[in-house]
């Protein structure tokens, strides 16, 4: 595999022609702050194609994904909860 076929995802965390992210937001520790974050950058994008919720959500499933393996059980625990503070912050139903 070629540096370029591995670094894809990461310009599609970087340059999301849905969200702009504010910069190193996925290295937070606090779930509500990386929550509240993409709800900021969702609700401000003017080019996302589906609704703020989805579009954040996407994004964090997305970078969650793209870790895979290489994310630690510590930082996944993290960004999992972040995704409850996404959907608390969305007024939708919390998973458990």
């Amino acid at each position: 595999m070629t540096r370029t076929e591995k670094k894809w995802s990461a310009d599609v965390t970087e340059h999301s022609d849905a969200l702009d992210l504010e910069p190193n937001i996925f290295a937070s520790d606090d779930p509500k702050e990386i929550a509240d974050s993409l709800k900021r950058s969702a609700e401000e994008s003017h080019r996302r194609k589906v609704s703020p919720y989805q579009s954040a959500m996407s994004m964090l499933t997305f970078y969650i994904n793209r870790a895979g393996k290489n994310l630690d059980a510590d930082k996944r625990k993290t960004l999992e909860a972040a995704k409850d503070e996404l959907r608390k912050d969305f007024d939708r139903p919390t998973k458990h």
